[in-house]
């Protein structure tokens, strides 16, 4: 479908990518891996046609359309959420006016006979069909499905835009670009402002519903549930993988295995080659095979190695002082704001050393317990923190409020005490902040960048109970990973807010579900809940519910077997819906064309005219059809 061919790109005469070729196919699942700044968002916005590359193209077919959401957007407070996503359907709403006033045209003719009478017909037939092949006999639905399934309740539909956060006003712009349905969906970082059940929801739909997707994520669990092929990009090149995430990892590192070993042979045969050289260069017998080598030596082209970043990012959190049996103890604890009822009769007892997970829509009221828990709001009930408890904080916005103009050097020296400030260059090479990094000013940093830095400046803190709000957030996987197992090693107390399954898994054990007001406390991991747990089944794309496991695995492996099997139901279920829509909009169609044939053959020029009998019995033959067709699907 989009052909990428001979892609080169260069940024002050240093190349990105160096003659890159790669296509597209129809119901590609795409993901984009590679170190940070290797250049995927670069290559969404070159396929997007937003950046041209140094050379080469990107062949896009006349007729495909491409949708782009980018990490980062400016976004417009104008309408309300239904009017700013129907902007997704100009297309139809188009077509419709232009129905209407072909229909317009048709009631006041009255000279059937004419050949341009006829041509009005045409086109108004196929224009028709082509409406209701876009979905415009049902796109109210489809657009009240699309943002109810990435959490927008009914009642949010006829707000103003102004009254949602960044992260909601995103979720109306990507529910813009699904509504579309492109040829090809380009999706960076797409996940970042939605809760578990948005993502399940989009997982769904991009399996069952998009067509070729292309995807930049750092949400592991996300890319292996939508992916089927996986392209690498390194050291400027590409490597196609036709397999999702998980499999590429283990074919990458057998890959990397056997280009070490051709370095390795590369290396000994042109130190032998070099060897010859120098012991045989001046005798005259041995000329020719010394030229012959000087020869082979020019020819050899040096293998390149994928780069790997060996630094060192080593997390721990020291434990401080024993707390107390119970270092947060909720007791009928409310929060309102005016009228509104964020929760209330909240009861938990958390205790010394569990790590349990926060989870729930966005606005269900997680962070705003978080916020009770630090003093830093008001509420009803009783909250008490237990003897001894010292928290360490990472609030959701921590990158966003360091001091941009302070270096990375700077940032950690403010707040090192005592002998730890001898030691913060260290930190930060273990943090991958070595050498000319630490000097660089904050807010030139990249999003993981700066919560790294946040994360060293919570290392510094002694602390014995944890409390994380969207620690992932602008985190690669790798960085992801060893955080979740300073996590895990830490040994005191922990709550972490986050949507991010994949980081959740094997690290809690116990689940506290925010919703509909209430703290609903579930024991086990975060797949143990999703499998146990009935999902809202958001329009087309819903979660079955699953019985409870009898072993539930406190890592979650049996639940993410079984979470897995019931997605494969919800796609099948999704395909048998599609094929009934799609049989009943082809009996539809063609009934419409018949009753308009049967207008003109009720005139007396059409009584007259054998093709349109002709045609009525082709067009009854194929309604016939499609009649048996749709029956079978019922």
């Amino acid at each position: 479908m989009v052909s990428i061919d001979n892609l080169s790109v260069e940024f002050s005469a240093k190349p990105l990518f160096n003659d890159i070729s790669y296509v597209i196919n129809d119901h590609d699942r795409i993901a984009l891996v590679g170190k940070n700044g290797a250049g995927k968002s670069t290559m969404l916005k070159i396929i997007a046609g937003l950046q041209q590359p140094t050379s080469g193209t990107v062949s896009v077919p006349r007729d495909a359309t491409i949708a782009y959401l980018p990490q980062v957007m400016t976004l417009t407070d104008e309408r309300t959420v239904r009017k700013e996503a129907e902007r997704a359907f100009e297309r139809i709403t188009e077509i419709e006016d232009e129905l209407n006033r072909l229909n317009n045209q048709l009631t006041e003719r009255t000279d059937y006979e004419r050949e341009t009478y006829m041509d009005l017909v045409e086109r108004f037939t196929h224009l028709n069909e082509h409406f209701q092949m876009m979905g415009g006999l049902n796109y109210q639905a489809e657009l009240e499905r699309t943002l109810q399934g990435l959490g927008f309740r009914r009642e949010d539909l006829d707000r103003p835009t102004s009254e949602f956060s960044g992260g909601w006003r995103m979720r109306i712009e990507l529910a813009k670009l699904l509504l579309q349905h492109p040829d090809v969906l380009l999706l960076d970082e797409p996940t970042n402002h939605l809760d578990i059940e948005s993502i399940q929801w989009l997982e769904n739909f991009l399996a069952t519903s998009a067509n070729a997707v292309v995807l930049v994520s750092h949400d592991r669990a996300f890319i292996n549930n939508v992916t089927n092929r996986t392209i690498e990009i390194s050291c400027g090149r590409i490597y196609d993988y036709k397999v999702k995430y998980d499999e590429y990892v283990t074919l990458h590192a057998e890959r990397r295995e056997q280009q070490l070993r051709a370095l390795e042979n590369q290396q000994r045969e042109i130190a032998e080659a070099r060897t010859f050289i120098e012991r045989f260069r001046y005798q005259a017998t041995k000329a020719i095979q010394v030229q012959q080598k000087i020869r082979q030596l020019e020819k050899i082209v040096p293998i390149e190695v994928d780069e790997v970043d060996n630094s060192v990012l080593n997390l721990k959190f020291t434990c401080s002082i024993r707390s107390g049996d119970f270092p947060i103890i909720c007791d009928e604890v409310g929060k309102t704001y005016g009228e509104h009822c964020v929760f209330k009769g909240v009861n938990l007892t958390i205790r010394r050393g569990e790590k349990v997970a926060f989870v729930g829509r966005n606005g269900e009221g997680k962070t705003t317990l978080v916020k009770c828990i630090m003093g830093e709001i008001p509420f009803d009930g009783t909250l008490k923190i237990g003897h001894n408890v010292q928290i360490g904080y990472f609030a959701q916005n921590q990158a966003q409020l360091l001091e941009g103009e302070y270096t990375v050097f700077d940032t950690i020296d403010r707040v090192a005490k005592g002998d730890i400030r001898l030691k913060i260059r260290d930190i930060l090479g273990a943090f991958m902040f070595g050498g000319e990094a630490s000097d660089k000013k904050v807010k030139f940093l990249s999003g993981g960048e700066r919560t790294r830095l946040a994360m060293i400046k919570l290392l510094l803190e002694p602390v014995n109970c944890l409390i994380l709000d969207e620690p992932t957030n602008h985190l690669d996987m790798r960085s992801k990973d060893v955080l979740k197992a300073a996590i895990r090693d830490f040994d005191g107390t922990v709550i972490v807010v986050s949507h991010d399954r994949e980081f959740l898994d094997g690290l809690v054990t116990k689940i506290y579900e925010f919703g509909n007001g209430k703290v609903r406390e579930h024991l086990g991991g975060i797949y143990d809940y999703l499998d146990r747990t009935p999902q809202p089944s958001f329009g087309e794309c819903p979660i079955p519910v699953a019985s409870p496991p009898e072993k539930p695995s406190p890592k979650g492996g049996a639940g993410k077997g079984l979470y897995a099997e019931q997605k494969a139901q919800a796609r099948e279920q999704k395909k048998r819906e599609k094929a009934l829509q799609e049989a009943e909009d082809k009996v539809t169609q063609l009934e419409a064309a018949i009753h308009i044939l049967e207008e003109q053959m009720s005139t007396l020029e059409g009584s007259q005219d054998i093709s349109l009998y002709e045609k009525h019995g082709r067009l009854k033959a194929q309604l016939k059809k499609a009649e048996e067709e749709w029956e079978a699907l019922i």
